[in-house]
């Protein structure tokens, strides 16, 4: 009884630093979010005047929050969709396609993963330059030269310009995350697929996206958190949100009411609906893509 105790003890001495940090560091600042939420107030003034739920109010008829909202939401389906596919197919060929030079091709997609943000935002500006970027100079070979495409000036396409450097920066880590699952599957499913006549497509459907579907839904959840978040990043590195706010996105628009327009408690009312869209959206994603696990 008394070494039960003891370990019971130990066990409780080795997770309570943990559980203080993450009290610390997640539960009160989330509580302070939530309070916040419902004060009027500066962020430097000392003056804070309750407002109950009158800043959710101001925000559902705020037109530029809708439109960053809106914006957010394309980002998370695009992003997705594309980088979840390309991440699968590269995953796919790289492992189970006889290609020279795999470990060379999977150290140049995954790259991208472990660059600074700010080091992808200067490289996509850069692609993007209207005058000499890569894309424009592309581009000109077919058209002429004529008519450069301001693709950071352009409200209608800088969001797409975005969201194009968004995907070059997850889809290495993703096929590297799917790889790993795929490495696991037996040879013999495989070959028994073969034997049935089944081709490398229908195999694919068959045998290898059953079999990562698990992990498929893990990484669906972080699409969603870390779109939110790198989008914030990548539109205050290249646009500040321009032109004219077109490629605001929530977190964006969150960090101006707070520091530019000094309406602290307005942004944390956004940073309550960012936090309750996140945590509905993965739970919705959770149970509709939920299916039986297989096991090997």
């Amino acid at each position: 009884m008394n070494g039960k105790k003891s370990r019971a003890r130990f066990a409780l001495l080795c997770v309570l630093p943990a559980t203080i940090l993450f009290f610390i560091f997640m539960i009160y600042p989330t509580f302070q979010v939530f309070k916040m939420s419902l004060y009027k107030w500066g962020g430097y003034s000392p003056k804070k005047t309750f407002v109950g739920l009158n800043n959710f109010k101001i925000l559902m008829e705020d037109m530029k929050f809708v439109k960053s909202f809106q914006d957010t939401i394309l980002a998370i389906v695009v992003v997705t969709i594309v980088t979840l596919t390309l991440a699968i197919i590269f995953a796919a060929i790289l492992s189970r396609e006889k290609i020279k030079g795999q470990n060379f091709f999977r150290i140049i997609f995954y790259i991208p993963n472990i660059l600074s943000i700010v080091v992808i935002a200067g490289i996509f500006s850069a692609i993007y330059n209207p005058k000499q970027g890569l894309l424009n100079s592309i581009l000109s070979l077919f058209n002429g030269g004529n008519q450069p495409i301001l693709w950071l000036g352009d409200k209608h396409l800088v969001n797409y310009a975005i969201i194009g450097a968004l995907i070059w920066q997850a889809i290495g880590y993703y096929m590297v995350m799917y790889m790993a699952s795929m490495a696991n599957i037996p040879d013999s499913f495989y070959e028994a697929a073969d034997l049935d006549g089944a081709g490398k497509f229908k195999q694919f459907f068959a045998v290898t996206l059953p079999l990562v579907w698990n992990n498929i839904r893990t990484t669906l959840t972080f699409f969603i958190i870390s779109t939110i978040n790198l989008s914030f990043l990548l539109v205050q590195t290249m646009t500040s949100g321009g032109p004219n706010g077109a490629s605001e996105v929530v977190l964006s628009y969150m960090y101006k009411q707070a520091y530019s327009n000094s309406s602290y408690g307005y942004a944390m009312a956004i940073g309550v609906i960012v936090f309750t869209f996140s945590f509905v959206l993965s739970a919705i994603v959770s149970f509709v893509t939920k299916r039986d696990i297989l096991e090997y």
